[in-house]
């Protein structure tokens, strides 16, 4: 039984959600996972949203200074969604501002990793995560460009899964990189995660890249471990992914090794691509509506528009300037127009090897960082972590991320990736693994 299911199979007091709010409020102080908690949630299975999906009323801002205040007239199509099969909204979750950034520690307050509040939750979905973790019965509904659903979930000992691309509406998504972002779904189970898809998929007449094709489930019994992608992983994450393919041999996976050396050059493909598609997003935040206004109308456009764009964070500026360098007429076809082309191949040969088989990686090459390491990264190591990540999401093939070891008393997670449009055969494959491996959680919120 799903813990969807098993929670509507529960009798609960009627001071239930009462409790859980009070409970949630309490330990978010320390975790910092919710930007916002739902008081007058009365209802339904608990989902959150993170903070750049829009829920109608309440404050949307992307964790950004610039949309403080900023409350959306209506709701993203996930989130109604949702809300018509009796799900209840109980808040919104902090993440990396805008999405930019892998450990979510871009923004003013971080979400902390319910397993030791000194390691980071991962971003750019932090508290989606975070809360995941924390509570017995809930559903974090979050979004991913380059890994910002696996790998918080990975760090935070959680499933997360991120749909192929297209499968679920964007409308009513505060954008990162359109051709990149989808809507996904950060839980403890893989079975609620497959009830939840079924609920949040398909296609939508508000957006124009969504897709009513119906998800496969085309299991296969072949894994692949890419030789690349291992020469990246630190010692503690190889040792350990060993274990994991011993264990797969043992359900009767086939594992085979192989070679793919264009995925090195995924990293700096996706970031070319990624940041100018966010310098044209984030062009429209002058000051003049979505959330932070000028007053000062005396002053000259360039003044005023200064003034705007100063609520940006440190990491948001420097992907707008490199975004709207790549994209510049003198440089554009040698960037931008080279790395779509680069794309494309890349798409093309992940297509082939994922033709008889799943890939398998661990989810990120290191265990997880304290906030005093991360801090000493520079911004291309930070984006150089992300290695493992970015291919599924630069293609926008469906990939799910799962608990599979700990290691110091910290999870360790690893990713499975598979065609476009075989959503469910990811989700399945999670589902086999976890009947015969124990999560573990330190906080039961909710619990009935």
């Amino acid at each position: 039984m799903s813990s969807i299911n098993e929670f509507y199979s529960k009798e609960k007091k009627e001071s239930y959600y009462e409790t859980l709010v009070k409970e949630l409020s309490s330990l978010n102080k320390e975790l910092n996972a919710f930007s916002t908690i739902n008081e007058s949630i009365n209802s339904g299975y608990p989902f959150s949203a993170k903070d750049n999906i829009c829920v109608k009323g309440f404050e949307s801002t992307a964790s950004s200074r610039i949309l403080a205040g900023y409350k959306p007239a209506f709701s993203a199509t996930s989130i109604n969604k949702l809300l018509s099969k009796d799900f209840g909204f109980l808040g919104k979750t902090v993440m990396d501002e805008f999405g930019f950034g892998s450990f979510g520690v871009n923004c003013e307050t971080p979400a902390r990793n319910p397993f030791n509040p000194e390691y980071v939750a991962g971003g750019s979905s932090s508290g989606a995560a975070v809360a995941a973790s924390i509570m017995k019965y809930h559903l974090a509904i979050a979004e991913s460009t380059g890994g910002s659903i696996s790998t918080p979930a990975a760090f935070c000992g959680v499933v997360g899964f991120t749909p192929t691309y297209g499968t679920v509406s964007r409308y009513g998504l505060i954008d990162y990189a359109n051709s990149l972002d989808k809507i996904g779904i950060i839980s403890r189970y893989a079975e609620d995660i497959r009830e939840a898809f079924s609920v949040i998929r398909g296609e939508d007449p508000l957006d124009s890249t969504s897709v009513g094709k119906v998800p496969e489930e085309k299991r296969k019994d072949k894994i692949i471990i890419l030789k690349e992608a291992m020469e990246h992983a630190e010692e503690k994450v190889r040792s350990s992914f060993a274990g994991l393919i011993g264990k797969l041999e043992n359900m009767g996976y086939r594992v085979e090794e192989k070679s793919f050396e264009p995925i090195s050059k995924a990293v700096s493909i996706y970031y070319i691509i990624s940041m100018a598609e966010a310098s044209t997003n984030l062009a429209k935040y002058t000051g003049f509506k979505y959330g932070y206004q000028g007053e000062d109308f005396t002053k000259g456009y360039n003044a005023f528009f200064t003034e705007a764009r100063n609520k940006f964070g440190e990491e948001t500026k420097r992907r707008i300037i490199l975004g709207t360098f790549v994209r510049g007429t003198s440089v554009k076809s040698k960037y931008y127009g080279k790395a779509l082309r680069a794309r494309a191949l890349i798409i093309d040969g992940m297509n082939k090897l994922l033709g008889d088989g799943y890939i398998l990686t661990p989810t990120m090459p290191i265990t997880t960082p304290k906030f005093t390491e991360v801090k000493e990264l520079t911004p291309l190591q930070s984006y150089a972590s992300d290695i493992l990540t970015i291919p599924p999401n630069l293609c926008g093939f469906p990939h799910i991320s799962f608990p599979y070891d700990y290691v110091g008393g910290m999870p360790l997670g690893a990713q499975l990736v598979s065609s476009h449009f075989n959503d469910n055969a990811v989700i399945g494959f999670a589902e086999q693994w976890e009947k015969q491996f124990e999560y573990k959680f330190r906080y039961n919120l909710g619990s009935l």
